[in-house]
């Protein structure tokens, strides 16, 4: 039995991953592929219970360390328990961020800087790598606008503006660093032109997969 893919969504607030991501897998399933949807923090019964934790709002300041750690011990068991299973079976995952997205908010963002994160991202997960990676692109200010439109903010939905500056950044240097892996899609005009990029980008690596 041949091994699924893995394919990873990421972006800033706003960037509209919910809507895209309903978009991929119509595609995929349309292409007969048995795809499984899942999203990080979380995907697993434990990875959900730290995800509550992450993203509630508390009186205590959470240390950055203490986050990227959480973010890790999530991602561990998501991928020992859920997705390398999935992937052996033969299916296709699509998830809602992976270790690009500690790269992006707690290397760049919280400013942790990046030896570190290679140093736990290579021993918990081995040199583990989605296949394709679709980094929906915004400026921040439209991005956070349309994410206050939402409703009430989690955590790292209530940081300031430089914070998502510099996340962004960190999405757009990995996507630099990687492009063979990472495809940023311009997120600005409307959902048929956005999924347009998709569909383009979703094309190419099914045909080099088939």
């Amino acid at each position: 039995m041949n091994t699924g893919k893995f394919i990873t969504i990421e972006g800033t607030e706003g960037v509209g991953k919910s809507t895209n991501i309903a978009f991929i897998k119509a595609w995929l399933a349309g292409k007969n592929i048995d795809i499984i949807h899942t999203r990080e923090p979380g995907g697993t019964p434990l990875g959900e219970e730290i995800r509550e934790l992450l993203l509630a709002k508390r009186d205590e300041s959470v240390d950055s360390r203490t986050e990227l750690l959480l973010m890790f011990a999530a991602r561990c068991q998501h991928v020992s328990k859920k997705i390398q299973p999935a992937l052996e079976q033969g299916q296709w995952v699509l998830s809602d961020r992976f270790t690009d997205a500690s790269f992006a908010y707690q290397g760049f963002g919280r400013e942790l800087g990046l030896e570190r994160l290679n140093q736990l991202a290579a021993w918990s997960l081995g040199g583990f790598k989605p296949d394709l990676t679709i980094m929906l692109d915004l400026p921040i200010e439209v991005g956070l606008e349309r994410a206050e439109k939402r409703g009430e903010k989690d955590r790292f939905e209530s940081e300031q503006i430089d914070f998502f500056k510099r996340v962004r950044d960190g999405y757009l240097s990995i996507a630099k660093a990687e492009p063979n892996r990472m495809k940023v899609i311009d997120a600005t005009g409307s959902i048929e032109q956005v999924q347009a990029q998709i569909e383009k980008v979703l094309i190419e690596f099914y045909e080099a997969n088939s």
